[in-house]
């Protein structure tokens, strides 16, 4: 019985995962069929809005459009949070990700990142946070692009979202570019039988390419391979055959050794020409019930339905076989190495991620292993293996109270004198040494521990206060609360059983994300007005990263916004992060708020800082965290 509801299970998965597709499939679609003879430009941009924001899933959904004067740009069409706050606003063409997507040409997402110089990653990871835009490319010109900000479920954009919105604006391109024609002719009193007779002619383009779109979005354009979505689609279908006749299934995953260095010396358009004959000559290895896909990169997979190991791995042996003749690349010779992991269904995995985790696995193993082909061995898996120590010794780490708090003090600007801190954990394992807080804290969270670690810094954190009440003066001190924590059911009744009243919830203050600010309102704005009940103060953490409502700020009993360190750091040398800091302050005092900047690490930016009315500062120019006791002789010392 065990076993029929794991294999309904999975099954149960594959299906949701085609689903899915024929989703996607139908709304592209539906668009095209909707838009296709719409000349409207309003109601186009209606459309492609709500549209694009449902096929990636996106939060907010806005569509800038290049200006005729080609040095700003205009919010055309927009969908989702804020967007009547920005649709209608133009600011200049140097200014943001779509003048870059503009003078690059290419789209933009958090993949672009690996690409850049240090320098321009580090600006432009603050500048666009988790955004995707890509272009809108006219028949004649540059139009403008097509941006989603932040994903519903709180992930980030990848792969798949970059190659739906870029399947999608190629088509929808067309008929925005159609209907601006219209929009100019009718303006200018010009409309003739000869635009109408060429808007037709483009209008019929349109049809012709959403004919093309099954094709579009299931094979790659490098190789003519099929890609990623339908290679898991071919793979569900093998699985369940597989099922269904208790049969075996090879999976090699194969990727071309030392690729980046070719991609460098060549070029990115030499380099897609060399997958592209390699794809060719792998395809020559595959039979008529097997499937050979790209992944992605360099990386290709191929799938061996009814093939045991030992075939498997004599497969392996030809794909690596056929590279041993040298590409000919313009006037350029090159020879090919390729490494390939082996996994093999049922034995080591039944589900789609499972395969390709170990299979990849076992790629890694052949590269450093020196070998061409590896099959995958659960013994050597480190990795899942660390993964379950390390959650079993955080549990143990709880129940033998191992973690600890830190304080990091915070000073008022203008005076100089401590008034507040910080506590951050801190866990010190005799295996593992210090274990940083990134790390145990998302282990907490995956693992359903971190309501209870919660807890505890919170009981920690008051007690100590209490201590430093009696023996200095009423210093509060900031306890961060996990959004998991904070918005489960039984959140204010755990909080009731810890502060006892506002003589202790005085000493106090709770930091919230700015992520979660904006999420459920008005649940939580409920659960943030029995916190304040209580005396405990609030405070929107790492503000600036997120996408905030000024009304929404009004409405919840908020009384500190904290600067987010990325601002803070190369303040004195970037005028858009001082224009940043500078605005934030005067919002916050306007609505009556305090400002911590966080991440202070010079004189120069805490000069800057209390010349535009900081009132607190926190950093490594004041303090790193620091135990209790030296806490304790800090604030003697001052």
């Amino acid at each position: 019985m065990v076993v029929d509801n794991k294999n309904s299970s999975n099954i149960i998965d594959l299906s949701d995962s085609l689903q899915q597709k024929e989703t996607e499939i139908e709304l592209l679609q539906e668009t095209f069929t909707e838009i296709g003879s719409e000349l409207d430009l309003e109601k186009i941009f209606r459309i492609v809005s709500e549209r694009a924001m449902d096929l990636i899933n996106a939060e907010t959904l806005l569509i800038p459009l290049l200006d005729d004067n080609c040095e700003t740009y205009t919010y055309r069409g927009g969908a989702g949070k804020n967007a009547d706050e920005i649709v209608g606003e133009s600011l200049p063409l140097e200014y943001g990700v779509c003048g870059w997507v503009w003078k690059q040409k290419k789209p933009w997402w958090q993949g672009m990142l690996d690409e850049l110089s240090d320098d321009e990653k580090n600006c432009w990871e603050q500048e666009a946070g988790n955004m995707i835009l890509v272009p809108l490319q006219g028949r004649r010109h540059f139009l403008g692009g097509i941006a989603g900000l932040n994903k519903k479920d709180g992930t980030r954009f990848d792969k798949k979202d970059l190659n739906m919105l870029q399947l999608f604006a190629s088509i929808v391109s067309i008929a925005i570019e159609n209907a601006m024609a219209v929009k100019s002719i009718e303006d200018s009193h010009e409309l003739n039988e000869g635009y109408r007779y060429k808007l037709e002619g483009l209008n019929k383009q349109l049809i012709e390419s959403s004919k093309e779109l099954e094709y579009l979005s299931l094979y790659d354009s490098v190789t003519a391979l099929p890609n990623r979505s339908l290679f898991y689609d071919r793979l569900s279908r093998d699985i369940a055959e597989a099922e269904e006749n208790n049969s075996i299934i090879g999976i090699l995953l194969i990727d071309i050794d030392s690729f980046k260095d070719i991609n460098d010396t060549l070029g990115h358009d030499h380099g897609d020409s060399l997958l592209n004959k390699i794809a060719h000559r792998f395809n020559d290895e595959v039979k008529s019930n097997e499937t050979l896909a790209r992944l992605g990169g360099d990386e290709f997979i191929v799938v061996l339905p009814d093939h045991n190991q030992k075939h498997v791995i004599k497969r392996a042996e030809m794909f690596i076989n056929c590279l041993r003749e040298a590409f000919a690349i313009e006037d350029n010779t090159i020879i090919v190495n390729a490494s390939v992991g082996v996994a093999v269904y049922p034995e080591h995995g039944v589900s789609i991620s499972n395969l390709l985790s170990h299979a990849d696995f076992a790629m890694y193993e052949a590269k450093n292993s020196n070998v061409k082909i590896c099959v995958y061995d659960s013994d050597k898996d480190h990795l899942a293996q660390g993964h379950l120590a390390m959650v079993a010794d955080a549990r143990k780490a709880l129940d033998e109270k191992q973690f600890e708090l830190h304080y990091q003090p915070k000073i008022s600007a203008q005076s100089g004198q401590v008034v507040s801190a910080e506590a951050l954990g801190r866990w010190y394992c005799k295996d593992r040494g210090n274990v940083p807080p990134n790390i145990f804290i998302r282990v907490l969270e995956q693992n359903g521990m971190i309501d209870e670690y919660t807890y505890w810094a919170i009981e920690t954190a008051l007690a100590q206060a209490k201590e430093w009440k009696s023996g200095y003066s009423i210093m509060r001190v900031a306890v961060n609360l996990s959004p998991q924590t904070l918005m489960h059911p039984d959140f204010k009744e755990k909080i009731d059983q810890i502060i006892k009243g506002e003589s202790d919830g005085e000493l106090l203050t709770f930091e919230i994300t700015e992520n979660l600010f904006l999420s459920e309102f008005d649940r939580l704005a409920e659960v943030l007005e029995h916190i304040c009940s209580l005396g405990v103060e609030l405070s929107i953490d790492d503000y600036g990263t997120g996408y905030s409502s000024l009304s929404r700020l009004r409405r919840l009993p908020v009384s500190e916004l904290k600067i987010d360190q990325t601002f803070i750091k190369e303040m004195v040398d970037n005028k858009d992060d001082q224009a940043v800091v500078h605005s934030t302050i005067e919002l916050a005092h306007n609505l009556g708020l305090s400002v911590v900047a966080e991440g202070v690490e010079n004189k120069s930016a805490l000069d800057m800082l209390t010349r535009l009315g900081c009132d607190t500062i926190q950093g490594y120019l004041i303090s790193r965290p620091m135990s209790s006791e030296k806490f304790n002789l800090f604030i003697e010392e001052q």
